[in-house]
């Protein structure tokens, strides 16, 4: 199978139109950050490598299908999904962001591709078009304040990390946990890059410790508290920090709902955050939101405690939208929240990136059913 680049065709009538960028401000915010840092030599913030998947997500549903039924639900929305969640999340709040992706020659892959590059920003010098390979999709079916996941995807004819530039220089990286860092990645921390990483639901069950000897390359590591715990066959998110941080020098363990534990084995902070108190529509994708923001707010060389406080707002204000990566917040709807809700002390440290005023009629870019339809779903 051949690998080839080729544009996204544009559509016929309204469908061809430029995308709109939902989060204008995202440029300023990036470039408040590395005037404040002094990273202004235009090496990418962020640079990913992995696989972006077609996310539909069927919401109003009672509960889960019946075998030999048809059940209509009421809503459906579409997003860029896998690594695409963090990427969008990572632009959203300024950061510039370099992907590394194959992308179908289908339909799904045209609407993600144009997504992410036009809509989203998402730098995709480094990824590829390849023809006869279809776009992997991920079906959530939303009820009962849980969900449940079908997914499809082919094999790809070469692996993923192929597709990265010799070179590629980035201020980090974001990967997931494998006994060894892709090459590319150790190759970037060489240069003086950080290494963020997550790790995957082990589908086995056997949570082998093989896993964790990739942690000797990794500069901050962001699992959630059942992988934390699984891993290290500790009994609460506490122990399970202690003995990720003998491997690591940061270790951020995320508890969802309840908020984050984390610390600093070089510095010795330790600090809890509870998370934004909210009634929370949709969870997917959080997790990403949340690190996303955290390696925003390290890159801005804010404080442990504030890091982790700043993650925890981002990832409650994307579950207030069924839709996946493009629930992650823009700078506007940081603000919104404060104009609501008062910026108290506790984040006097976000000032000089919001707004001056909340932008009250400012277009979301919701999940779409085609090449940037809106959907309209009762929770909208």
């Amino acid at each position: 199978m051949r690998v080839v680049t080729f544009p996204v065709p544009p559509l016929p009538g309204p469908y061809g139109d430029a995308l709109e960028d939902p989060c204008e401000e995202r440029a300023d915010a990036g470039e408040r950050l590395r005037a404040a840092t002094g990273d202004r030599d235009g090496t990418l913030d962020v640079a990913l490598a992995g696989p972006v998947f077609m996310d539909m997500i069927f919401t109003g549903l009672a509960g889960p299908p019946t075998p030999g039924t048809e059940t209509w639900t009421r809503g459906l929305g579409s997003a860029p999904g896998g690594i695409a969640n963090i990427a969008v999340a990572m632009s959203r709040l300024g950061l510039t962001v370099g992907l590394a992706a194959a992308f179908g020659d289908d339909m799904f892959g045209a609407y993600l591709w144009r997504t992410l590059a036009e809509q989203e920003q998402v730098d995709l010098s480094a990824s590829r078009r390849v023809r006869n390979w279809p776009t992997p999709v991920t079906v959530s079916l939303a009820h009962s304040g849980d969900r449940s996941m079908v997914s499809y995807g082919e094999p790809l004819p070469f692996p993923v990390d192929d597709l990265v530039p010799r070179g590629w220089r980035a201020r980090c990286c974001y990967v997931h946990l494998a006994r060894e860092l892709p090459a590319w990645a150790r190759e970037l921390r060489a240069d003086g890059g950080l290494v963020f990483a997550d790790v995957s639901w082990d589908e086995t069950g056997k949570w082998s410790q093989d896993t964790l000897a990739g942690l000797a390359e990794v500069d901050v590591f962001l699992p959630n508290a059942l992988e934390a715990m699984a891993y290290t066959r500790a009994g609460t998110p506490q122990a399970a920090l202690d003995a990720l941080l003998e491997r690591v020098p940061v270790v951020v363990v995320k508890c969802g709902s309840q908020g984050a534990f984390a610390a600093d084995r070089v510095t010795g902070e330790r600090v809890f955050e509870a998370a934004l108190r909210i009634d929370a529509l949709d969870p997917t994708g959080a997790g990403d939101v949340f690190a996303a923001a955290y390696i925003f707010a390290s890159l801005a060389r804010w404080s442990l405690r504030e890091r982790v406080r700043f993650a925890n707002l981002c990832a409650g204000l994307s579950v207030r939208h069924h839709s996946g990566s493009l629930g992650a917040p823009c700078w506007h709807e940081i603000g919104e929240w404060f104009a609501r809700h008062g910026l108290t002390e506790e984040y006097r440290f976000l000032e000089p990136y919001l707004p001056e005023s909340a932008i009250a009629d400012r277009a979301r870019a919701y999940p779409t059913g085609g090449y940037g339809l809106s959907i309209t779903e009762e929770s909208a």
